[in-house]
């Protein structure tokens, strides 16, 4: 596989289930998404977070498949929630986590006051790495 985890001894681990870093060695194709908002297939949202994070990683899962990658390919996230649902946190890792199963990949998460919709609780935009 092209990527790798970068762990160094003698720094603090991660504080969650992610990777600090990866290296991606002889990149062949790489995939950006947008960030991933939670509208279902027929343009509806979820009410609760946990269905929106479900959502946006079934979409994600399409996207990856539809361009021949697979959640292993996965090597950073960047996961931005709203701040009137940041107690749910755990919520939003877990489907990361879930969809990832067992896979690490760089992870950042932001607290911001909004997104572009009300409706809107999280979005999430990912970056995968296939080698050549």
């Amino acid at each position: 596989m092209a990527n790798h985890v970068v762990a160094p001894p003698g720094i603090a681990p991660p504080a969650a289930r992610y990777a600090h870093a990866v290296v991606s060695e002889h990149a062949g194709r790489i995939l950006h998404t947008s960030g991933v908002v939670p509208a279902a297939p027929d343009g509806t949202v979820p009410d609760d977070v946990a269905s929106q994070a479900a959502t946006v990683w079934a979409t994600i899962g399409a996207l990856l498949d539809d361009a021949g990658f697979r959640p292993a390919d996965v090597v950073s996230v960047t996961t931005y929630v709203v701040d009137a649902h940041a107690d749910e946190l755990t919520t939003v890792m877990a489907a990361r986590d879930a969809f990832l199963d067992g896979h690490l990949a760089a992870s950042t998460l932001v607290v911001v006051p909004r997104l572009a919709q009300p409706a809107w609780k999280l979005e999430i935009a990912v970056v995968a790495v296939q080698g050549r």
